[in-house]
């Protein structure tokens, strides 16, 4: 279960899927749509996933998206990934992109490729989150788009797992 007592979101597809991904955001991020809406807009967290659902659908592929506050759940989850059939995941850590080695090394424990998202550009804000911890264990980053990060992330992550075969 995910904090709240809500089930995990997952888009699935009538027709069969070629690819699973894990889509996880991490602390605070379940505040969208009402936190900080000059930096994150008024998107909620429930949209952007059904949204992600969607696009996913028309690619041929299906998404299960959970949010926690727990870093410990984060790490779970992508310890769990591979066995639990999913092919990349994408990855908003929130403030633990700055501060979690423990992602870090799941990450880097885990064959899979995995996407750093956000939605804001870190980089031109605060300089604590100038530095991601998890990056270096990520195939690659997109910041900046506001909601529209996490659908840019996806469809480059399909097409790179395409790419791979």
């Amino acid at each position: 279960m995910s904090p709240r007592g809500a089930a995990p979101r997952r888009g699935t597809s009538s027709k069969s899927t070629s690819k699973k991904i894990l889509v996880l955001s991490g602390p605070n991020l379940d505040r969208l749509g009402t936190r900080e809406p000059h930096i994150y807009g008024s998107t909620t967290l429930p949209q952007l996933h059904d949204g992600l659902a969607r696009v996913a659908k028309e690619l041929g592929a299906a998404v299960d998206c959970r949010q926690s506050n727990h870093e410990g759940e984060l790490v779970t989850w992508i310890g769990s990934a591979t066995d639990d059939g999913f092919a990349g995941v994408l990855l908003n850590a929130g403030a633990y992109t700055h501060t979690s080695y423990a992602l870090h090394d799941a990450i880097k424990g885990s064959p899979l490729p995995v996407v750093e998202v956000h939605i804001s550009n870190p980089e031109a804000r605060e300089s604590f989150r100038h530095v991601s911890v998890i990056a270096a264990a990520c195939v690659a980053k997109v910041a900046g788009f506001g909601p529209d990060s996490y659908r840019t992330a996806l469809e480059a992550l399909l097409r790179r797992l395409h790419q791979a075969g």
